[in-house]
Protein backbone atom coordinates (compact mmCIF):
# COMPACT_ATOMS: atom_id res chain seq x y z
CA UNK A 1 0.00 0.00 0.00
CA UNK A 2 3.13 2.74 0.65
CA UNK A 3 4.62 1.64 -2.59
CA UNK A 4 1.01 2.56 -4.22
CA UNK A 5 0.85 5.88 -2.33
CA UNK A 6 4.04 6.55 -3.17
CA UNK A 7 4.05 5.57 -7.01
CA UNK A 8 0.95 7.92 -6.84
CA UNK A 9 3.01 10.77 -5.25
CA UNK A 10 6.04 10.71 -7.99
CA UNK A 11 3.29 10.31 -10.36
CA UNK A 12 1.10 13.60 -9.36
CA UNK A 13 4.39 15.68 -9.15
CA UNK A 14 5.72 14.52 -12.70
CA UNK A 15 2.12 15.42 -13.55
CA UNK A 16 2.48 19.16 -11.99
CA UNK A 17 5.57 19.82 -13.70
CA UNK A 18 5.00 18.31 -17.30
CA UNK A 19 1.75 20.51 -17.04
CA UNK A 20 3.49 23.86 -15.97
CA UNK A 21 6.19 23.06 -18.70
CA UNK A 22 3.21 22.61 -21.36
CA UNK A 23 2.02 25.85 -20.25
CA UNK A 24 4.84 27.94 -20.74
CA UNK A 25 6.63 26.10 -23.59
CA UNK A 26 4.19 23.91 -25.36
CA UNK A 27 5.76 20.25 -26.01
CA UNK A 28 8.87 21.12 -25.73
CA UNK A 29 8.50 22.71 -22.12
CA UNK A 30 6.85 19.63 -21.00
CA UNK A 31 9.76 17.23 -21.94
CA UNK A 32 12.17 19.59 -20.05
CA UNK A 33 9.60 19.70 -16.90
CA UNK A 34 9.39 15.58 -17.56
CA UNK A 35 13.40 15.82 -16.97
CA UNK A 36 13.32 17.47 -14.63
CA UNK A 37 10.60 15.84 -12.46
CA UNK A 38 12.12 12.69 -13.31
CA UNK A 39 15.54 13.84 -11.42
CA UNK A 40 13.78 15.25 -8.59
CA UNK A 41 11.67 12.17 -7.98
CA UNK A 42 14.78 10.08 -7.75
CA UNK A 43 16.95 12.72 -5.60
CA UNK A 44 13.90 12.91 -3.23
CA UNK A 45 13.57 8.92 -3.09
CA UNK A 46 17.37 8.71 -1.78
CA UNK A 47 17.25 11.84 -0.20
CA UNK A 48 14.27 12.76 1.37
CA UNK A 49 15.59 11.97 5.00
CA UNK A 50 18.48 13.54 4.90
CA UNK A 51 16.52 17.19 3.74
CA UNK A 52 13.98 16.64 6.73
CA UNK A 53 16.84 16.18 8.92
CA UNK A 54 18.68 19.31 7.50
CA UNK A 55 15.51 21.14 7.61
CA UNK A 56 15.18 20.53 11.50
CA UNK A 57 18.80 21.22 11.80
CA UNK A 58 18.48 17.91 13.63
CA UNK A 59 21.51 17.00 15.88
CA UNK A 60 22.60 13.08 15.59
CA UNK A 61 23.40 11.48 18.74
CA UNK A 62 25.23 8.32 19.79
CA UNK A 63 25.76 6.28 23.04
CA UNK A 64 28.20 8.43 24.50
CA UNK A 65 26.54 12.22 23.92
CA UNK A 66 23.19 10.93 25.15
CA UNK A 67 23.39 7.63 26.32
CA UNK A 68 20.35 7.45 28.11
CA UNK A 69 18.18 8.38 25.80
CA UNK A 70 19.97 6.60 22.97
CA UNK A 71 19.98 3.55 25.26
CA UNK A 72 16.09 4.08 25.35
CA UNK A 73 15.76 3.75 21.44
CA UNK A 74 17.89 0.79 21.42
CA UNK A 75 15.57 -0.76 23.49
CA UNK A 76 12.85 -0.03 22.09
CA UNK A 77 14.55 -1.11 18.64
CA UNK A 78 14.74 -4.24 20.17
CA UNK A 79 11.73 -5.58 21.86
CA UNK A 80 10.30 -3.93 18.04
CA UNK A 81 12.52 -6.36 16.02
CA UNK A 82 13.82 -3.76 13.85
CA UNK A 83 17.52 -2.56 12.75
CA UNK A 84 18.80 0.20 15.09
CA UNK A 85 17.93 3.61 13.51
CA UNK A 86 20.29 6.77 13.62
CA UNK A 87 18.92 9.04 16.58
CA UNK A 88 18.23 12.76 16.66
CA UNK A 89 17.65 15.19 19.04
CA UNK A 90 16.10 18.89 17.90
CA UNK A 91 16.80 22.28 19.50
CA UNK A 92 13.19 23.34 19.30
CA UNK A 93 11.13 24.41 22.90
CA UNK A 94 8.15 22.53 21.05
CA UNK A 95 7.47 19.13 22.33
CA UNK A 96 7.41 16.82 19.67
CA UNK A 97 9.11 13.98 17.26
CA UNK A 98 9.20 12.17 14.17
CA UNK A 99 10.73 9.55 12.06
CA UNK A 100 12.24 9.35 8.62
CA UNK A 101 13.97 7.26 6.40
CA UNK A 102 12.80 5.07 3.19
CA UNK A 103 12.85 1.29 4.92
CA UNK A 104 14.01 0.29 8.63
CA UNK A 105 17.48 -0.46 7.53
CA UNK A 106 17.98 3.62 6.59
CA UNK A 107 15.71 5.00 9.56
CA UNK A 108 16.14 7.98 11.66
CA UNK A 109 14.28 8.92 14.67
CA UNK A 110 14.39 12.40 16.10
CA UNK A 111 12.97 14.15 19.10
CA UNK A 112 13.02 18.02 20.12
CA UNK A 113 14.63 19.43 23.26
CA UNK A 114 10.78 20.39 24.46
CA UNK A 115 9.29 17.11 23.85
CA UNK A 116 12.60 16.20 26.67
CA UNK A 117 12.18 18.50 29.08
CA UNK A 118 8.61 18.18 29.28
CA UNK A 119 7.49 14.59 29.19
CA UNK A 120 8.69 11.69 32.02
CA UNK A 121 11.49 8.90 30.73
CA UNK A 122 8.13 6.97 30.38
CA UNK A 123 5.83 9.01 28.34
CA UNK A 124 9.41 9.88 26.30
CA UNK A 125 9.95 5.84 25.84
CA UNK A 126 6.22 5.99 24.78
CA UNK A 127 6.85 8.90 21.98
CA UNK A 128 9.74 7.10 20.58
CA UNK A 129 7.98 3.59 20.56
CA UNK A 130 5.11 5.34 18.52
CA UNK A 131 7.63 6.56 16.20
CA UNK A 132 9.55 3.41 16.30
CA UNK A 133 6.19 1.76 14.62
CA UNK A 134 5.53 4.03 11.79
CA UNK A 135 9.28 2.79 11.11
CA UNK A 136 8.10 -0.66 11.42
CA UNK A 137 5.14 0.02 9.49
CA UNK A 138 6.88 1.57 7.16
CA UNK A 139 4.72 4.69 6.65
CA UNK A 140 8.13 6.79 6.80
CA UNK A 141 8.96 6.60 3.21
CA UNK A 142 5.87 8.20 1.52
CA UNK A 143 5.98 11.17 5.18
CA UNK A 144 9.33 11.81 4.46
CA UNK A 145 8.49 12.52 0.70
CA UNK A 146 5.81 14.19 1.30
CA UNK A 147 7.21 16.92 3.57
CA UNK A 148 10.02 17.31 1.14
CA UNK A 149 7.73 17.59 -2.26
CA UNK A 150 4.61 19.11 -1.25
CA UNK A 151 7.01 21.31 0.66
CA UNK A 152 9.11 22.50 -2.45
CA UNK A 153 5.36 22.90 -4.58
CA UNK A 154 4.41 24.97 -1.66
CA UNK A 155 7.33 27.24 -1.51
CA UNK A 156 7.19 27.61 -5.58
CA UNK A 157 3.41 29.01 -4.89
CA UNK A 158 4.37 31.29 -2.21
CA UNK A 159 7.65 33.22 -3.40
CA UNK A 160 6.81 32.52 -7.65
CA UNK A 161 10.37 31.20 -8.37
CA UNK A 162 8.35 28.66 -10.98
CA UNK A 163 7.08 31.83 -12.72
CA UNK A 164 10.10 34.17 -12.60
CA UNK A 165 9.62 36.48 -10.23
CA UNK A 166 6.22 37.93 -8.61
CA UNK A 167 5.42 40.86 -10.59
CA UNK A 168 2.30 39.17 -11.70
CA UNK A 169 2.61 40.60 -15.17
CA UNK A 170 1.47 36.99 -16.50
CA UNK A 171 -1.90 36.15 -15.88
CA UNK A 172 -1.53 32.96 -16.70
CA UNK A 173 1.30 32.32 -14.07
CA UNK A 174 -0.74 33.87 -11.35
CA UNK A 175 -3.37 31.95 -11.77
CA UNK A 176 -1.54 28.80 -11.76
CA UNK A 177 0.03 30.03 -8.58
CA UNK A 178 -3.19 30.36 -6.91
CA UNK A 179 -3.54 26.39 -7.43
CA UNK A 180 -0.38 25.04 -6.36
CA UNK A 181 -0.20 25.39 -2.42
CA UNK A 182 -3.98 23.54 -2.48
CA UNK A 183 -2.48 21.41 -4.62
CA UNK A 184 0.32 20.37 -2.54
CA UNK A 185 -1.74 20.05 0.51
CA UNK A 186 -4.36 17.79 -1.70
CA UNK A 187 -0.78 15.71 -2.24
CA UNK A 188 -0.35 15.23 1.38
CA UNK A 189 -4.16 14.47 1.93
CA UNK A 190 -3.96 12.21 -0.56
CA UNK A 191 -0.46 10.59 0.28
CA UNK A 192 -1.35 10.09 3.68
CA UNK A 193 -3.84 8.27 5.33
CA UNK A 194 -5.61 9.58 8.89
CA UNK A 195 -5.18 5.80 9.70
CA UNK A 196 -1.69 5.51 10.13
CA UNK A 197 -1.53 7.50 13.60
CA UNK A 198 -4.05 4.93 15.00
CA UNK A 199 -1.79 2.24 13.41
CA UNK A 200 1.33 4.04 14.89
CA UNK A 201 -0.58 4.71 18.36
CA UNK A 202 -1.11 1.02 18.75
CA UNK A 203 2.44 -0.26 17.49
CA UNK A 204 3.88 2.19 19.94
CA UNK A 205 1.46 1.04 23.06
CA UNK A 206 2.61 -2.59 22.22
CA UNK A 207 6.14 -1.70 21.68
CA UNK A 208 6.70 0.16 24.79
CA UNK A 209 3.73 -1.47 26.72
CA UNK A 210 2.24 1.51 27.98
CA UNK A 211 -0.45 2.85 26.29
CA UNK A 212 -1.64 5.19 29.02
CA UNK A 213 1.77 6.38 28.91
CA UNK A 214 1.62 7.44 25.01
CA UNK A 215 -2.34 8.69 26.11
CA UNK A 216 -0.34 11.35 28.98
CA UNK A 217 2.44 12.08 26.35
CA UNK A 218 0.18 13.24 23.42
CA UNK A 219 -2.38 15.06 26.60
CA UNK A 220 0.88 16.89 27.29
CA UNK A 221 1.93 17.60 24.18
CA UNK A 222 -0.98 18.91 22.28
CA UNK A 223 -1.60 22.43 23.88
CA UNK A 224 2.01 24.11 23.09
CA UNK A 225 2.25 22.00 19.81
CA UNK A 226 -0.73 23.83 18.54
CA UNK A 227 0.29 26.92 20.53
CA UNK A 228 3.54 27.11 19.20
CA UNK A 229 4.97 25.31 15.55
CA UNK A 230 8.16 24.15 15.18
CA UNK A 231 10.54 26.28 13.46
CA UNK A 232 10.78 23.90 10.50
CA UNK A 233 7.43 23.91 9.95
CA UNK A 234 7.57 27.86 10.02
CA UNK A 235 9.58 27.42 6.79
CA UNK A 236 8.05 24.23 5.44
CA UNK A 237 3.80 23.50 6.50
CA UNK A 238 4.16 20.36 5.13
CA UNK A 239 6.42 19.24 7.55
CA UNK A 240 3.89 19.30 10.10
CA UNK A 241 2.74 15.78 9.00
CA UNK A 242 5.98 14.41 10.02
CA UNK A 243 4.65 14.96 13.98
CA UNK A 244 3.52 12.97 16.77
CA UNK A 245 0.87 15.86 17.11
CA UNK A 246 0.50 18.23 14.46
CA UNK A 247 1.37 21.63 15.23
CA UNK A 248 -0.01 25.36 14.76
CA UNK A 249 0.00 24.89 10.62
CA UNK A 250 -2.73 25.75 8.34
CA UNK A 251 -5.30 23.64 8.61
CA UNK A 252 -5.16 22.63 4.68
CA UNK A 253 -2.21 20.44 5.53
CA UNK A 254 -3.99 18.91 8.52
CA UNK A 255 -3.19 14.62 8.25
CA UNK A 256 -4.13 13.99 12.20
CA UNK A 257 -6.98 12.65 13.17
CA UNK A 258 -8.47 14.39 16.45
CA UNK A 259 -5.81 13.65 19.56
CA UNK A 260 -8.66 13.64 22.26
CA UNK A 261 -9.78 10.03 19.84
CA UNK A 262 -6.64 9.17 20.03
CA UNK A 263 -6.23 9.42 23.60
CA UNK A 264 -9.48 7.25 23.86
CA UNK A 265 -8.43 4.22 21.87
CA UNK A 266 -5.50 4.45 23.85
CA UNK A 267 -6.97 4.21 27.25
CA UNK A 268 -9.67 1.62 25.89
CA UNK A 269 -5.95 -0.26 25.20
CA UNK A 270 -4.94 -0.22 28.45
CA UNK A 271 -4.85 -3.70 30.02
CA UNK A 272 -4.87 -5.64 26.63
CA UNK A 273 -1.13 -4.83 26.28
CA UNK A 274 1.67 -6.48 28.50
CA UNK A 275 3.22 -4.41 30.76
CA UNK A 276 6.76 -3.30 30.04
CA UNK A 277 9.41 -2.21 32.73
CA UNK A 278 9.44 1.07 33.58
CA UNK A 279 12.85 3.04 31.98
CA UNK A 280 14.56 4.40 35.12
CA UNK A 281 14.75 8.27 35.65
CA UNK A 282 17.17 10.02 32.90
CA UNK A 283 19.68 12.82 33.19
CA UNK A 284 17.94 15.18 30.23
CA UNK A 285 15.26 15.97 32.42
Amino acid sequence: MNMLKTTMLLAALTALFMAMGFMFGGSGGAMIALVIAAGMNLFTYWNADKIVLRMHNAREVDAHSAPDFHGMVARLAGRAGLPMPKVYIVEDDSPNAFATGRNPENAAVAATTGLLQRLSPTEVEAVMAHELGHVRNRDTLVMTMVATIAGAISMIANFGLFFGGSDNRNPVAAIAAMFMAPFAAMIVQMAISRTREYGADRAGAEISGNPRALASALAKIAMPAAQRPTEATMRNPAAAQLYIVPTAVRSLFSTHPDTRERIARLEAMAGTVAPARAPRRSPWR
